[in-house]
């Protein structure tokens, strides 16, 4: 698939939460995994925040605990912080000026393999949902021509999210966003007994779950928990698929949330 046929196609599934069984996890998934395939970047990872929420970076994926440790880190210093409080895109021309603003930060991302680090916010006008953190293995700047499209890849998400036809008012978002929180709880559960039952990777566990929740048109949580409760294991290849039907959720949005509480990465 061509480039501009991936970032076509990634405006589609962000655009796709008029649905009824809209799966806020697999949505933001979805985006990093895109941000991976479509950007000049290593890794991807989104922030959330709401009201009355400690700092919290779970991720449905496995990643690195070098990896983990950035998103946790991110949480407090970085570019993402500075993208939410700011609402607008942080990228450092220099390295030096990273070190300088967010030193501790820096370390870790350092240590952990990358070498250059920016973030975009998740806005629409006066309602900022969070940050899209994106981080290079290269030292240089990532493209300017990337930096928008990655802005652009995360005005349509919120979009999506604060107009999903599910939700009513900012309350809800704010629910719907603490129940995903929760949700993944469950999803780390059935990764984890699916990986031991097959001896396979957690990352593999999770694709599993999701291939066929996406190929039965099934909340991830509704198969995570099959997975727990029944012993259900899905297929490690899909029979046959379904079309590229994108599910996900969040809606109608209140201004800016004061705590970044949840990650989604790839």
């Amino acid at each position: 698939m061509s480039r501009e046929a991936q970032i076509t196609q990634t405006f589609v599934e962000l655009a796709d939460t008029f649905i009824k069984d809209f799966d806020v996890i697999d949505f933001l998934h979805q985006l990093t995994v895109r941000c991976r395939q479509v950007l000049a970047i290593t890794d991807a990872a989104v922030l959330l925040a709401y009201p009355g929420e400690r700092l919290h970076s779970p991720a449905p994926c496995d990643p690195s605990p070098a990896f983990q440790q950035v998103l946790d880190a991110a949480l407090a210093q970085g570019p993402a912080l500075d993208a939410y409080r700011t609402g607008t895109a942080q990228a450092p021309a220099r390295q030096t000026d990273a070190r300088t603003r967010w030193p501790d930060f820096t370390t870790l991302v350092r240590d952990a393999g990358y070498r250059y680090t920016c973030a975009v916010p998740m806005r629409l006008r006066d309602d900022i949902l969070g940050a899209l953190l994106l981080l290079r293995t290269a030292a240089r700047p990532l493209p300017a021509a990337d930096l928008a499209l990655a802005q652009a890849f995360a005005d349509a998400a919120t979009i999506g999210l604060l107009h999903a036809h599910t939700l009513h008012h900012h309350e809800t978002v704010n629910e719907q966003l603490h129940t995903a929180l929760h949700s993944r709880i469950v999803i780390e559960q059935a990764k984890g007994i699916l990986a031991a039952r097959r001896n396979i990777t957690l990352n593999h566990a999770f694709n599993a779950i999701r291939r066929h929740a996406r190929t039965h048109q099934m909340l991830l949580t509704t198969v995570a928990r099959n997975v727990i409760d029944h012993g259900f294991a899905p297929p490690s290849r899909p029979a046959h698929q379904h079309g590229n039907r994108h599910t996900a959720g969040v809606e109608e949005g209140g201004k800016r949330r004061e705590n970044v509480a949840s990650t989604w990465l790839t």
